[in-house]
């Protein structure tokens, strides 16, 4: 008889979880409630699910309000006025519209108006699914309004917001997040009523006992609501059924792109191809996933046509279906990928496509996608309350200084006594902490579904400019609803701007295929760059981790890539295995202390859990478990389960079934642990082959064109360095660098030749405004000529012009930087070239004799860094002291277990917390011939000597070896002084 209940979704001021709202119920008796949320609807497909639990029938609608002004609740009827009320609140959320007082006329929902807004507008006519909703407290004032008259009009609105005192405060500490004021200065008309609570089923018909036609007309609402969607075993996939417009048409499509494309792939396809072949397309067809794939093909096709390279991965790249028709680049016959890892008959899912864009391109595919297919959204995510940012309103809303905030933000953990005000804080905090904040946009999720969007949920209309629903993944799949993951990444970005530098850099260059895989492979050139941790600057192998773990490895082969890009996962390494396969990998005769079943099952990894397709096969080969079974804890391994109960039966019976098959406890539980280590962290072989492709890709280009390839690196965001590394790694590479320059550079970064220019863009205070002037002038009416020429020419201020100067981005004058600021300022002066509007006619500049000043090494660095962000000269060459005696990087083999002095200038430092909860710190630097040295600082030294920012630092410790790796376990490190600026 609930008709108007609110969660935690009707966000910043319900208190409580769409399931907990039907535990109190199902406690106060109620056979059917209405969930309506203010302008949101994230709940009600998880509260249609959960209902059934309760034995509840659920009916949903929305609570339309501005702000917190109630103007109407929305009840839907059926499934119909669900997409009514859903299309409604979306025209509201796109256009930006404030709710009106009357609802336009709806079909299949019903209306009910709060009965103070109908006394205040005396309202007189209300249409035949048109209520007056009549709270508990409102039923006093009732008998005295000429509404006690409308008697076929008057339904219970008892407003369900809280449960206790405890609510009400968390919903009021809500409100003022949400108004961003302080709770003493929160308005009364923000708030709900300390009233609006649910009560027993029996109390809330005594009260209304009076006026039994208002209880008979709210039973009589909720029979006529009935709302279905099915979930679970019951489920019914809802994206879009077909492509072509039959199923019959579909499956011949798929089959004849299968069959023309074959030779494509395969030039003499043996028999296992065929036959693999043959088996998915039937299992494709007899699990309805005929459309899932050809939409994802209709995808890639787009993007080839427009010269867009792409990435497919996920469990959907072991499929050869896939590989045939192009959606992947991953042979599952070359890497023997299990077929069962993205299609067995007991996934009702469709297999997982992971589709990688240049982040350049994927918004004209994600536009594609919106115009090519009828019903289409982007999957909605939930950015919840978490302890910072809790302590952080909560510290403004009790008006807690801002140091105090930020003391209490860095102190989670802290034992130190509380003063009055941050204990409320922390205590309140906890009321609140976990509930959804705002409804964001999920990362890469797009839903094409077979009915009309709205017909699930409303929309809303996000910066990005596509309506987005507000459910998230997981209540998604349950329902049905399976994504398409559009992703967009820097790696592509840089393999393909790096093509169209060659093309103009090198004329003379051939045309590069860059998918030609197989001949990348096999180049002996790209592998030693994998060998000798050399890729800085290509997708996924670049991080220090990645180049020590492929130096540790030896790995100079694409089958050892594909197994390293799982092995650095967090999964394998915290259970060990990680060094346990590097020692198979190097050491063949260490191979036989692996148990013979396990051997058995993973020959090609030495008998170690690697991949997911791995946790498949030994749950269903060594512990009999089914391949229902398996997927269950490969999905609960990725947190993608919702039963932990179902979880952990299988658990049991994977311990169960071992006992049974004679293991030791001692294995059973070894090989349980390391299943349970992953913990999500593992890749699907086909997942990390996919990666291996695109590292290659890079490799090709960094190994047979690195300048070009480091610029494009630098234009499209770098990676895991910094800017000023990967500008170190293109002078390795034999570039020259040369800062920004008004006559040579873009806005972004380019070569000509063996010179790099860099953009101006890397000019931190330029204003892009001013950037956009010189670069249309210079490309209309050709270089400056000069000082005077750049000010007739171009309107800058003295302050823009001053930063082009310093940076010595007008060198090409040939006069001193700080000639040219003294002629700036007295020209400027003389002129007052303040405005931005160009001269009509050319003014007579004025002449000014300065005596020669000149510009000294140290300060042009010093003017980088402030400029740029960092030198264009080595870190070594600034330091101000005497070094000591010390080796070089390349010599550490000859002093393993020994002291030794190394100087090193810092690339990259990160922290990692051991098992105790320490901190040990990593550091990566470079000698002065620019060599790698890594170095490990323990949880003694971490604290005693920091790392304090870029520059040269002596390190002094114990050359140690892993696998012939040799890195530094630091006794003492120091940071050395560099030359002081001479201007002071």
């Amino acid at each position: 008889m609930y008709l108007n209940c609110h969660t935690y979704y009707s966000l910043r001021f319900g208190t409580f979880s769409e399931v907990e709202l039907l535990e109190l119920a199902s406690q106060y008796g109620c056979s059917s409630i209405a969930l309506t949320d203010i302008n949101n609807t994230s709940a009600c497909l998880n509260f249609c699910r959960k209902a059934q639990e309760f034995n509840i029938k659920p009916v949903v609608g929305i609570d339309f309000r501005n702000g917190a002004a109630q103007k109407f609740v929305g009840i839907a009827k059926n499934n119909q006025g669900f997409y009514e009320l859903n299309s409604l609140s979306a025209s509201y959320n796109h256009n930006n519209i404030t709710v009106p007082n009357r609802a336009p006329e709806l079909k299949n929902s019903v209306i009910i108006y709060p009965f103070e807004t109908v006394l205040e507008e005396n309202v007189t006519h209300f249409k035949s699914y048109e209520y007056i909703g009549v709270s508990v407290n409102e039923l006093r004032k009732l008998p005295f309004t000429k509404y006690i008259n409308f008697k076929d009009k008057l339904v219970i609105q008892q407003q369900v917001t809280l449960r206790n005192k405890k609510d009400f405060n968390a919903h009021r500490l809500l409100r003022a997040i949400d108004k961003n004021t302080l709770l003493s200065k929160l308005d009364k008309a923000e708030e709900c009523n300390p009233t609006d609570i649910m009560w027993p089923l029996s109390e809330l018909k005594q009260a209304y006992a009076q006026y039994p036609y208002i209880w008979e007309n709210t039973k009589h609402l909720f029979e006529q609501c009935s709302i279905v969607f099915a979930f679970g075993e019951n489920r019914v996939a809802q994206n879009q059924q077909t492509y072509l417009g039959s199923k019959k048409e579909d499956v011949k499509y798929l089959k004849q792109l299968c069959y023309n494309n074959l030779a494509k792939r395969y030039s003499n396809p043996s028999h296992k191809v065929k036959q693999r072949l043959k088996t998915e397309l039937e299992t494709i067809e007899a699990m309805d996933f005929v459309s899932y794939f050809l939409i994802n093909y209709d995808i890639i096709s787009y993007a080839k046509s427009k010269g867009y390279i792409h990435v497919g991965r996920g469990s959907g790249a072991n499929s050869i279906v896939a590989y045939i028709i192009g959606i992947t680049n991953v042979d599952p016959i070359e890497l023997d990928l299990y077929f069962e890892r993205f299609i067995n008959p007991y996934r009702a899912s469709p297999p997982d496509f992971d589709i990688d864009f240049s982040w350049k391109d994927r918004e004209d595919i994600t536009q594609y996608i919106f115009k090519r297919f009828n019903h289409v959204a982007l999957l909605a995510t939930y950015n919840t309350f978490k302890y910072r940012a809790v302590v952080r309103e909560l510290g403004k809303v009790f008006g807690l200084p801002k140091e105090e905030i930020d003391r209490l933000a860095a102190e989670k953990q802290s034992t130190k006594p509380l003063d009055t005000m941050a204990s409320l804080v922390v205590k309140y905090g906890k009321l609140i902490q976990g509930f959804p904040n705002y409804v964001s946009v999920h990362s890469c999720g797009i839903l094409i579904l077979q009915k009309p969007v709205h017909y699930y949920s409303t929309t809303n209309m996000p910066p990005k400019g596509f309506p987005t629903v507000q459910f998230d993944m997981i209540i998604a799949e349950d329902a049905g609803i399976f994504k398409f993951d559009i992703l967009g990444q820097r790696g592509l970005a840089k393999i393909k701007e790096a093509l169209e530098i060659i093309k103009y850099n090198q004329p003379q260059a051939p045309p590069i295929d860059i998918n030609q895989i197989e001949t990348f492979k096999k180049d002996p050139n790209i592998n030693a760059l994998l060998k000798n941790g050399r890729a800085i600057g290509a997708y996924y192998v670049e991080s220090p981790a990645m180049r020590g773990l492929m130096q540790k490895l030896q790995t100079q082969d694409y089958l050892g890539l594909v197994a390293a890009s799982s092995i650095i996962r967090p999964g394998v390494s915290s259970s060990g295995m990680k060094q346990e396969f590097i020692k198979r990998q190097r050491y063949p005769e260490t191979r036989s202390q692996a148990n013979p079943k396990l051997l058995e099952i993973m020959p090609e990894t030495y008998g170690i859990m690697v991949y997911q397709e791995d946790v498949l096969k030994v749950a269903n080969q060594f512990a009999d478990l089914t391949l229902g079974e398996a997927d269950v804890l490969r999905r609960g391994m990725s947190g993608k389960f919702r039963s932990r109960a179902e979880f952990n039966a299988v658990e049991q019976k994977f311990i169960a079934n071992c006992k049974a098959k004679g293991y030791t406890q001692e294995l059973t539980l070894t090989v349980w642990n390391q299943i349970k280590s992953f913990a999500g962290y593992a890749f699907a072989k086909g997942h990390s082959a996919s990666y291996a492709v695109e590292s290659y890709q890079s490799l090709f280009l960094k190994c047979y064109y690195p300048l070009e390839f480091m610029v494009a690196v630098l234009n499209n965001g770098g990676g895991f360095y910094s800017a000023e590394h990967y500008i170190h790694e293109a002078k390795m590479c034999g570039a020259s660098i040369q800062p920004p320059c008004i006559n040579t550079s873009q806005f972004e970064n380019r070569i000509q030749h063996k010179t790099i220019y860099l953009g101006l863009g890397y000019l931190k205070s330029l204003e892009k405004i001013v950037i956009k002037r010189l670069l249309t002038e210079r490309n209309f009416n050709g270089a400056y000529k000069s000082l005077d020429d750049l000010i007739d020419r171009v309107p800058i201020s003295i302050e823009q012009l001053t930063i082009l100067i310093r940076s010595n981005a007008l060198r090409f004058t040939g006069q001193p930087k700080t000639e040219l600021l003294w002629q700036a300022i007295f020209k400027c002066n003389a002129n007052k070239a303040k405005t931005p509007q160009a001269k009509l006619f050319k003014p007579q500049q004025k002449q000014f004799t300065l005596p020669t000043l000149k510009t000294t090494a140290i300060e042009e660095a010093y003017d980088q860094m402030e400029l740029l962000g960092f030198p264009l000269c080595s870190y070594f060459q600034l330091i101000n002291e005497k070094l000591q005696p010390h080796i070089k990087a390349k010599q550490l083999k000859q002093f393993n277990n020994k002291k030794v002095l190394l100087y090193g200038s810092l690339v990259n430092t990160r922290f990692h917390k051991t098992s105790q909860g320490k901190r040990i710190r990593f550091c990566t630097f470079i000698d002065q011939e620019g060599q790698y040295f890594d170095t490990v600082h323990f949880t003694k030294v971490v604290e005693k000597y920091p790392i304090h920012g870029l520059g040269v630092y002596a390190c002094y410790g114990k050359v140690t070896a892993d696998f012939d790796f040799y890195s530094l376990d630091i006794t003492w490190s120091r940071k050395l002084q560099i030359i002081p600026d001479p201007r002071g």
